[in-house]
């Protein structure tokens, strides 16, 4: 790669909106290779490492974990061809998403209860003294469906 060509670690995490320490750290987990050095040590990444960092954080952004993107991009950066992973990858994560989607409904409403409660609990209450709110919650708190691995 030609000087001229490449791009300090500064750079690179410029143009893809991440600190160079995010950058350090894509590299030691894999997601991101680690670029040759100049003489005196300093990274020089090629144009192509700042599309590879905006494609890391839009697949974190929907739920990939960096150890699921070092899997894949290996694969990828081997000349194979992962998209059946991806595609089993990102449908577990949907799957995922509506059963937090439905516990946080099924909180709602166990919120929207606990506080009629008390509402009425307040107004019973004499002005100075507790009414004791926390102690009054149920012994079987909320517990999220979402918690259980999914299969």
């Amino acid at each position: 790669m030609s000087e001229s060509l490449s791009l300090h670690i500064g750079e690179i995490a410029k143009l893809a909106g991440v600190s160079p320490d995010t950058i350090r750290h894509y590299e030691r987990v894999g997601v991101l290779p680690q670029p040759p050095r100049t003489q005196g040590g300093y990274r020089r990444f090629s144009p192509q490492a700042v599309s590879r960092v905006r494609l890391i954080r839009n697949a974190l952004a929907i739920g990939f974990s960096l150890p699921e993107l070092a899997r894949v991009l290996r694969v990828k950066d081997a000349g194979g061809t992962p998209c059946k992973s991806v595609h089993s990858l990102a449908k577990g994560k949907l799957q995922l998403l509506r059963q937090q989607i439905a516990d946080l409904r099924r909180l709602r409403k166990h919120m929207e209860g606990i506080l009629r409660g008390w509402d009425r609990r307040i107004a019973r209450t004499p002005r100075g003294r507790r009414a004791e709110l926390l102690e009054s919650l149920k012994s079987s708190p909320f517990k999220p469906a979402s918690r259980r691995k999914l299969k």
